[in-house]
């Protein structure tokens, strides 16, 4: 059951105009791409026509977002810093899923200014926790103040930032596989 790689969502938190999430993903994927024990997925919120307010019946965008979170077996988040928090296009998207989210790893990839998105990081340490998921210590960010991104919002390469993404992405594949085999084991008790 170990050896079929680990399904991974990366999911791009930001929908605001202007923003340099989608290229600071494209850049961690093409990291994470020389891996063959990852197979990833990445869901882009802006391809998502989630709505403002939950409905009391889930919307066929909602459906589809949560389909494709509950076949993930472990998520990278990449999210900048507003105001010391996360986006609320994030957090509008965690709360379409409750149980998919459930006994599964999450790392972070974040970006802002100075504190490099680490404030965002922590708020949404204590949000997944509560969905029952397993956060990861180690984490990939970027200080957007450094000049360290190309214009189009890129990060350049540092060997700092590669064996981030390595530490982060071997100690996801760790917990993801070991939960992979726990689900299969036993009912979680939740």
């Amino acid at each position: 059951m170990n050896n079929r790689p680990l399904r991974v969502a990366v999911i791009i938190g930001s929908t605001r105009e202007g923003r340099v999430g989608d290229a600071v993903a494209k850049w961690f994927t093409g990291r994470a791409d020389d891996r063959d024990d990852l197979v990833l997925d990445v869901l882009d919120l802006i391809e998502f026509d989630l709505p403002a307010g939950l409905p009391e019946q889930a919307t066929l965008e909602m459906q589809r977002f949560t389909a494709r979170i509950d076949e993930a077996e472990a998520y990278v988040v990449v999210t900048p810093e507003y105001n010391r928090s996360f986006p609320a296009s994030l957090k509008q998207a965690i709360d379409c899923a409750y149980d998919e989210w459930r006994v599964k790893p999450v790392g972070f990839v974040s970006y802002g200014y100075r504190s490099q998105g680490l404030h965002a990081v922590e708020q949404l340490r204590s949000i997944f926790t509560e969905l029952h998921t397993v956060t990861m210590r180690d984490t990939v960010a970027f200080n957007l103040l450094d000049g360290s991104f190309a214009r189009d919002g890129t990060p350049f390469d540092s060997d700092g930032q590669g064996q981030a993404v390595t530490t982060l992405l071997d100690e996801l594949l760790w917990w993801g596989l070991a939960l992979r085999e726990a689900r299969v084991a036993r009912p979680y008790v939740c």
